[in-house]
């Protein structure tokens, strides 16, 4: 499985919401900013991520996006479906049906597992794991480049 830019750039505009934003609006300028984004592609984005309830938007000078519930309750898996759609790379209808039945049915058997674990690892990663691991690696909050350092 590949994922695109958008999927890419996604997950981070929502990790930049969740660990810059601290519950508050941020603007796309801001989350462009410091995630080194183009700022019209991200508007393409959140318009996505709007319309799949992840995140809300307020308009006016304090206005910007924010999460619609907390990271710990979105996935990767949630922010990838929303831009791209399916998260499995595989599905029963891309088999022709020529050959052995019984190496079909094993195979696509095979894939369907393989996908099934794909989908389980992009569930068990959420915005609030993400998070801690930026904490963990002295990413400091609100500046533009994240990392802070010391001599």
């Amino acid at each position: 499985m590949k994922l695109s830019n958008k999927g890419r750039y996604g997950v981070r505009a929502l990790f930049d919401l969740a660990f810059h934003g601290g519950g508050t609006s941020s603007q796309i300028r801001e989350i462009a900013e410091r995630q080194s984004i183009p700022p019209r592609f991200l508007e393409q984005i959140f318009q996505d991520l709007r319309r799949a309830g992840l995140v809300s938007s307020k308009r006016g000078p304090r206005g910007g996006y924010q999460l619609t519930r907390a990271p710990r309750e979105v996935s990767l898996g949630d922010v990838i479906r929303a831009l791209e759609g399916k998260l499995s790379p595989y599905t029963a209808e891309e088999e022709t049906g020529q050959g052995d039945p019984a190496s079909i049915q094993i195979t696509e058997l095979a894939f369907r597992e393989l996908a099934d674990r794909i989908e389980a690892c992009f569930e068990q990663v959420t915005l609030e794991d993400l998070c801690q691991r930026a904490e963990e690696r002295g990413v400091k909050r609100g500046t533009p480049g994240g990392y802070v350092y010391v001599i």
